[in-house]
């Protein structure tokens, strides 16, 4: 199978969410076809992406002209106009985009731009409130939520956890989560091995469940 990851990328709609997103794939060397109905927010992003575009998204003509059908991976980051998203993305499935990303503002708006045959959703105000709403309310340093029941959190260690090996600790049988890596004052992250011992003041990453790694969290 071909590795597809530095294809050209269309982003459609250059709101906070897109313009972050095409800037940041454009930095990283993709090239990036980004693509808006309001001149201005165009304008104002020129001097900084090479191919940008004018166009109404929910013209498959408009889209065909700008070859958009070319594309294997395209991103509908059309922000509160929820008809526009759903329309775009539609027109995207019928152009045969192989790799559709689409914003969606609501769980419910999610639901439909899945059905209308989106590959991706992403709920980026939702992910960034659950994940804000984690480090505020526990003790964790950063949180992230890579499934529906999976999570990642960066924490300091519990005292029951300090002074000895990770082997005699029996974290993966007693919480149910695992320490993937340990990073010590002026010292980069490294992977945790059975041997390793944790300190204090060291910073942890722990993998499990949401609701194991919450409760671990909280120890």
């Amino acid at each position: 199978m071909a590795d597809r990851r530095h294809d050209p990328v269309v982003v459609i709609g250059l709101g906070r969410f897109g313009s972050s997103l095409a800037l940041e794939l454009a930095e990283q060397g993709t090239e990036v076809l980004a693509v808006d109905h309001r001149p201005k927010i165009v304008q104002a992003l020129a001097g900084q992406l090479t191919h940008i575009a004018t166009a109404d998204s929910t013209d498959i003509e408009a889209l065909r002209q700008l070859g958009v059908p070319d594309f294997y991976r395209a991103v509908v980051a059309i922000g509160s106009d929820i008809e526009a998203s759903i329309l775009t993305t539609s027109l995207l499935v019928e152009l045969g985009i192989d790799d559709i990303w689409a914003k969606a503002i609501s769980r419910q708006h999610g639901r439909i731009l899945e059905r209308i045959g989106a590959h991706h959703v992403v709920l980026p105000e939702h992910d960034m409130g659950e994940r804000v709403a984690h480090l505020v309310a526990g003790r964790m340093l950063d949180y992230i939520q890579v499934d529906e029941n999976f999570a990642l959190a960066k924490t300091h260690p519990p005292r029951e956890l300090v002074g000895v090996s990770l082997g005699e600790t029996r974290l993966r049988s007693k919480y149910a989560v695992t320490v993937v890596c340990v990073k010590s004052p002026g010292e980069d992250f490294t992977y945790a091995t059975t041997d390793t011992v944790l300190r204090y003041d060291d910073i942890i990453i722990v993998a499990g469940r949401v609701d194991k790694v919450e409760r671990f969290a909280e120890l």
